[in-house]
């Protein structure tokens, strides 16, 4: 099932939070995207409808291969443009902006382009 550009949000931050904290809550993914809690709710229902989440009965969520799968895509690509415009002599904060702003959208072809390109340089 395809995940709107929210919902790809939603699964890199979680991603961000179980590598940051070991595990996922819906009040630290609230504060990791600066949402309130309903949206949060809403927004892992979804998920976890789709599949892409898993629910336990202390709520903490864990990513399932599929959430993973995307999660692992977008926030590859997220600290690859950062980098990137980061040594395009943006500013670090700016750089994770329009990272952020342009990870959904681009190309699968064109992300591999920037990726051959930027390991050329000797980049990883």
């Amino acid at each position: 099932m395809k995940v709107r550009k929210s919902g790809e949000d939603y699964l890199e931050a979680m991603l961000i939070l179980k590598e940051r904290f070991g595990y996922i809550r819906s009040v630290d993914i609230a504060e990791e995207l600066g949402v309130k809690k309903p949206s949060v709710t809403y927004a892992t229902k979804r998920l976890k409808e789709s599949g892409h989440i898993t629910m336990d009965e202390d709520n903490l969520i864990t990513l399932t291969e599929a959430g993973m799968a995307i999660a692992t895509s977008i926030y590859e690509r997220h600290k690859l443009l950062t980098q990137l415009f980061i040594n395009l002599g943006v500013d670090e904060q700016v750089a994770r902006e329009d990272a952020c702003k342009i990870e959904h959208d681009l190309s699968k072809e064109t992300f591999e382009a920037i990726r051959r390109y930027f390991e050329s340089l000797g980049n990883k």
